[in-house]
């Protein structure tokens, strides 16, 4: 997973490419190795450029209505807004909408497909939930920009998917 994230000082881009095993994180071009552990609504997390020499951070994420958050490391809030990875896709892609024709829903991330939410042919509201991933232990719940009808649907519960797969096509 690749992501961009703001703050007052500046653009960080941050990637968490899965090494076997374990996790590492490039940090604006900068290797760390990662050991995470989910604790009941919060992250522990063990990074250093090795084993050795990691450093510990508890890590908590406040959601605010406005899309940004604040992220809590070890106590202190740093306000952060995260570039969305399916964004980063589509800019990737050159797939820019114009908000007319059939909407492709992709995994932003390599996960599993936890649960769909919707049938051939339903028809969906704008912002609607349409399927559940789970990548890097975190449910991310995929949405459609835009009303329509559900026309194609890819995959099933339990499927694994890498980044940039076709899930859902909505009409």
């Amino acid at each position: 997973m690749t992501c961009d994230l703001e703050t007052a000082g500046g653009r960080r881009t941050i990637e968490f490419p899965r090494r076997g095993s374990a996790w590492e994180m490039t940090l604006d071009g900068r290797i760390l190795s990662v050991d995470v552990t989910a604790t009941g609504g919060r992250w522990s997390f063990l990074i250093g450029p090795d084993a050795s020499s990691r450093r510990s951070y508890e890590v908590a994420v406040e959601r605010r209505s406005n899309g940004e958050r604040i992220v809590y490391v070890n106590g202190l809030a740093v306000p952060v807004s995260i570039v969305d990875p399916r964004e980063r896709l589509v800019q990737r892609r050159g797939n820019v909408s114009d908000g007319t024709g059939p909407r492709s829903i992709v995994s932003p991330m390599p996960g599993r497909i936890v649960k769909v939410l919707v049938r051939e042919g339903d028809v969906v509201a704008a912002q609607q939930g349409l399927v559940v991933v789970e990548a890097m232990k975190m449910e991310n719940e995929l949405t459609v920009t835009r009303a329509g009808t559900v026309s194609k649907i890819e995959v099933t519960e339990g499927t694994s998917v890498e980044a940039g797969r076709l899930l859902i096509v909505v009409s």
